[in-house]
This record gives structure tokens, C-alpha cells and sequence, in this order.
């Protein structure tokens, strides 16, 4: 059942943000909104600690270690922010990722990646891909490592861990928030869901594509997981609103993994905005949702 806090939180945001999303040409006003949220609305996290990092030695690129409270030596996070591609940073989603640091008791490393329209699709992948070389490259074994992300950042995710699988570095496992897999999408929800969803006008969606591709088709794996090849895939968590017009993507990237051979876990939640993880401190579901990713990164008994 959704919760008032969820319901009033819904009621509130969704036409100042679909308003927002459904005027945007320009990115600059999305990244000032995110960077405010991120500086005066999302809670912080007692004990947390960031760390400024940097990664890929040609374009020394920024990053944020994350800790909050004890954690783990042998086991990192690499988690993908996410903006649709378009905004987001490692500072825009520091409490978030603190928050799950504190539940699952690990250290996260947060890089920053290219954004579009400035620098479209591939970049970000690359810049994925280079992060991950960087905690190899710091003595991480392949299964030291866990893969996770929201929205852009969860697609991104899940395009770096089929690279992967591809090339026998498979992570420990992988989650996705409200992931975005089908730069086509041609989802179900995003029709059905048009209308009900907290944050993205459906008629908008092929206009976001435009921004983030450039020439890159849309069904490139490298920013649609959803027609990736995933071999000898870990385990994968995915958590996604039943209103959102992401939903069908985490549906089929639910279904295309299981056909992988790959054991896929989906949560489906009522009513909940986009990504309503960030809004952990708010309402009660975004640390549910938190604590149930939290004991998919401990396994079993942790």
C-alpha cells in the first residue's frame, strides 16, 4: 500500500517536474534544479564521508569515495549516478549512496562521466567502462566489485555489466533503480503510463533520445542494455514504480536477463515516483527499498 507521505510527495512534485521535463531544450535548467535538490532537499546521512577522487588518466576525471560507518574492506560499490544522461554528478547523488553505504556496510566509488548533449552517447559508457579499469587497476578483483545505479545511471549500469560479462570480469552482482534500458522505448509504459507518471511526459521521451544519442542508434547496447548478451551473468536486483514509463524496461531487462540465464530479482512498487530512493528521509518507501537493496549486496546471511 503507498504511503500519505508518498501520495502528498507525488501530488506535489508532479506538475512542477513535468513541467520542467516537459519545456527542457536546454539541459542548464535540469542540472540547476538536481544541484539544488541535492544541496538543500536530500537528507543527509550521519557518519558519512566523501573523499574527491579522480580516475582515467587522460582526462582525469572526478570522483567521490563514500563511506558511512563500518564497512567492508574486500568489497566496493561502483555506482552510476543518474540525470537521464543529461545532468547528475557524484555530489547530486552523495546521500543517496551514503544512505546505502550505511545499510549494506560497504564503500562506494561515485565517478563523475560525460554528459550530453555536450558529449553524447558513447561517452558515458566509456567513462563507465574506464571506472571501472580504475578499481582494477587499484587491486579489486572482478568479484570484488558490485554494479549499481538509477535511471540513466542504472542503464549505464547495466550496459557496463554485460561488457563485461562479455569479457569474463563479471561483477559479484549488479542493481538498477527505475533503470533506463531502451533508448527506443518502445515500452508498453510508456504509453500506458503517460499520463500517471510523477516525473516524464511520454510525448518528450524520443526529443531526450535526441539529446543523449547523437549518432549512436538507439538499440546500441552501449545505451539500451536491453538488447545486450549477458554470459555467465551474476545476480541482478531491479526496483522500478508500477506508474513510471520505465517500468516496462525493467520488465523486459527482468525477463532478457532470466533467458540469460541470469537470476534476476524485480521489485515492482505502487505508486511511487521515479527513483523515490532519493527521497530516503521523506518516505517510509525509499528506505524499504534501500534496506532490500542493502541485503541484496550483503547475500545471503548478511
Amino acid at each position: 500500500m503507498t504511503s500519505l507521505r508518498m501520495r502528498v510527495m507525488g501530488a506535489v512534485m508532479r506538475p512542477f517536474v513535468r513541467g520542467l521535463m516537459s519545456r527542457i531544450s536546454d539541459p542548464a535548467p535540469l542540472r540547476w534544479h538536481l544541484n539544488l535538490s541535492a544541496r538543500w532537499f536530500f537528507r543527509p546521512v550521519p557518519g558519512a564521508r566523501y573523499r574527491a577522487s579522480r580516475y582515467a588518466a587522460a582526462a582525469q576525471m572526478p570522483a567521490l569515495w563514500v563511506t558511512a560507518g563500518e564497512h567492508s574492506p574486500d568489497k566496493v560499490l561502483l555506482y552510476l549516478h543518474g540525470g537521464g544522461y543529461l545532468a547528475g554528478s557524484p555530489r547530486t547523488h552523495r546521500k543517496l549512496v551514503a544512505r546505502l553505504c550505511r545499510e549494506a556496510r560497504i564503500e562506494a566509488f561515485v565517478p563523475a562521466y560525460r554528459l550530453a548533449p555536450e558529449d553524447p552517447a558513447p561517452a558515458a559508457f566509456e567513462d563507465a567502462v574506464a571506472a571501472h579499469a580504475h578499481l582494477l587497476e587499484r587491486g579489486y578483483r572482478p568479484r570484488d566489485i558490485i554494479l549499481g545505479g538509477d535511471s540513466a545511471g542504472g542503464g549505464l549500469a547495466l550496459a557496463l555489466l554485460s561488457y563485461l560479462c562479455g569479457r569474463g570480469l563479471q561483477p559479484a552482482a549488479a542493481f538498477a533503480w527505475s533503470p533506463c534500458c531502451d533508448l527506443t522505448f518502445s515500452g508498453a509504459s510508456v504509453q500506458e503510463n503517460a499520463r500517471r507518471d510523477h516525473f516524464f511526459p511520454g510525448n518528450r521521451v524520443h526529443d531526450l533520445a535526441a539529446m543523449i544519442l547523437g549518432g549512436t542508434p538507439a538499440d546500441d547496447p552501449r545505451v539500451s542494455p536491453l538488447f545486450a548478451a549477458f554470459p555467465d551473468c551474476p545476480p541482478v536486483l531491479l526496483q522500478v514504480s508500477a506508474c513510471e514509463i520505465l517500468r516496462d524496461d525493467a520488465h523486459r531487462m527482468a525477463a532478457r536477463l532470466e533467458e540469460a540465464g541470469a537470476e534476476a530479482r524485480l521489485e515492482t512498487w505502487e505508486g511511487a515516483v521515479h527513483v523515490w530512493q532519493m527521497f530516503d528521509g521523506w518516505i517510509p518507501e525509499a528506505r524499504a527499498a534501500i534496506r532490500n537493496t542493502a541485503q541484496f549486496i550483503r547475500g545471503p546471511g548478511g
